[in-house]
């Protein structure tokens, strides 16, 4: 595709979002319970469909099609932990949500332990999801910016600043209400772009309705279950338990993922959600899979170097036609944006509820002015890190480290949430932050060196490691009043 063919289907695309926005919150009054909960009145479907958008990035969009070549379908065992993990999101978390009433979920913290717990949840939500969200975009706009804005001769820092300024825009308003309708038009367009791809690159294969299922079952590509080598980071038992736990702490202890949840007429329909979400979740994850191996025969079959990143972004532009090429870009910045705009709004939720206490420090009038100021203060918040790792570090594997080491934030949370909702105990609150911060520092140690010190190499479970360090932390410092 040419770069004015991709910029105007990016505004088109934009110009659609604004539209269904305009239409969102025509006749709504801009205040906090519309932007925080969307007036508890989100059809449970809506959020469903549309969290398949939120949780699959535009990072997401490139890397799982480009790790089939060199590790199979192995990330789909890391998906069938999900289910478990969002098994417990539907049948223990939503409940306790939706009887204590929250705005957002790390109030539990202060009423089950106080303060101090309740603020270093919240933080480490903020600075990781505000690092984390901020580099995925990153790395989409970098894409972006070399097929379009490059040959147009507009500075990187000019599109950023306009993409997250119209995400501000559409969202400022009504918040978490526009982004349930939003979210949901972002995962179609996804959808579409992933089902057309699929189909294109299987008639250029020569396949059709009876012979794909056996050539995808063939392929040396789709095997999927790895219990050969228990010190490998593929192995099964490994990545389904770190999947359960990266679904319960990064959608059910996450306020971006569960903020959404939270916007459901009631808890029934809340988890009726979960359910619907798991089993459509695990079908997209199972088609991008398949997209991969797809493409990667597609590579090898035509001596096209196209490897791991590359993979899709080379043969959707440069050798699989202009519908594939249309659809990567549809597809690529749907994912991207469906995280980003979700990601503003539930920064905003959490430091205008958690660290500003907005709700029991203001009249109604306040809260609606200062929760504004944050939504813009986030937009420059946003501006200023993508372009703080843009142009401070020119190496990738960087910026890609500090994306996976965001994740390490998430350990604490677990920690506190299971030793919440699993003990009975109380504790010293005002050491949560210390235990909370050591946890994450063991956990970088020891992912950094447990290779040369034990011959074993952490992958995602790291993760639990990272939650029972902080589980054990907090039984050191039990009050004694318990």
């Amino acid at each position: 595709m040419q770069p004015i063919s991709i910029l105007l289907l990016i505004i088109s695309y934009f110009i659609a979002l604004f539209i269904l926005s305009y239409f969102v919150g025509r006749n709504e009054i801009s205040n906090n319970d519309s932007f925080f909960k969307a007036n508890k009145q989100s059809p449970w479907y809506l959020v469903a469909f549309g969290m398949i958008g939120s949780s699959l990035s535009g990072v997401t969009f490139i890397s799982v099609p480009g790790k089939v070549e060199a590790s199979q379908f192995a990330y789909f065992q890391i998906v069938l932990g999900y289910i478990l993990g969002y098994l417990v999101i539907g049948t223990i978390l939503l409940p306790l949500y939706y009887k204590l009433n929250l705005t957002t979920i790390y109030t539990y913290l202060k009423e089950r332990f106080g303060n101090y717990s309740y603020k270093t949840g919240a933080w480490f939500f903020l600075i990781s999801r505000t690092v984390g969200s901020n580099l995925r975009l990153l790395l989409v706009a970098n894409v972006l910016q070399i097929l379009v804005f490059d040959p147009l001769g507009i500075p990187f820092w000019v599109t950023v600043s306009a993409t997250i300024f119209l995400i501000w825009l559409y969202t400022f308003k009504t918040g978490i209400k526009t982004i349930i309708w939003t979210d949901t038009l972002q995962t179609l367009f996804m959808l579409i772009a992933v089902g057309i791809c699929i189909y294109v690159v299987s008639v250029d294969l020569g396949l059709n309705i009876s012979n794909f299922s056996n050539y995808i079952a063939e392929s040396k590509f789709s095997k999927i279950i790895f219990l050969d080598n228990v010190s490998s980071p593929r192995y099964f038992w490994k990545q389904f338990f770190a999947g359960a736990f990266i679904a319960i702490v990064m959608t059910g202890l996450d306020q971006d993922m569960m903020q959404k949840n939270l916007t459901c007429r009631s808890l029934k329909d809340a988890q009726k959600n979960m359910f619907w979400f798991t089993i459509v979740l695990t079908i997209v994850n199972f088609f991008f899979l398949i997209m991969g191996l797809l493409f990667t025969e597609y590579a090898i079959k035509n001596g096209i170097d196209a490897h791991g990143d590359n993979l899709f972004p080379i043969l959707a532009n440069n050798h699989l036609g202009i519908i594939v090429a249309f659809s990567f870009i549809l597809g690529l910045i749907a994912a991207a944006y469906s995280s980003a705009d979700s990601a503003l709004t539930s920064l905003t939720t959490s430091f205008c509820v958690d660290i500003l206490d907005i709700e029991t420090k203001h009249t109604e009038r306040e809260q609606v002015k200062i929760r504004k100021r944050v939504h813009f203060y986030f937009v420059i918040v946003s501006i200023l890190v993508i372009l703080f790792f843009k142009y401070g570090f020119s190496d990738k594997s960087i910026i890609d480290k500090v994306l996976k080491y965001a994740g390490f934030t998430y350990g604490p949370l677990l920690g506190l949430f299971a030793f919440g909702l699993f003990t009975k105990w109380r504790i010293k609150d005002k050491l949560s932050p210390f235990i909370a911060i050591a946890a994450v520092v063991v956990s970088l140690v020891l992912n950094s060196n447990s290779k040369t010190w034990f011959g074993f190499e952490f992958g995602f479970e790291i993760l639990i490691v990272n939650g029972l360090l902080t589980f054990i932390g907090l039984i050191l410092i039990r009050s004694q009043q318990n």
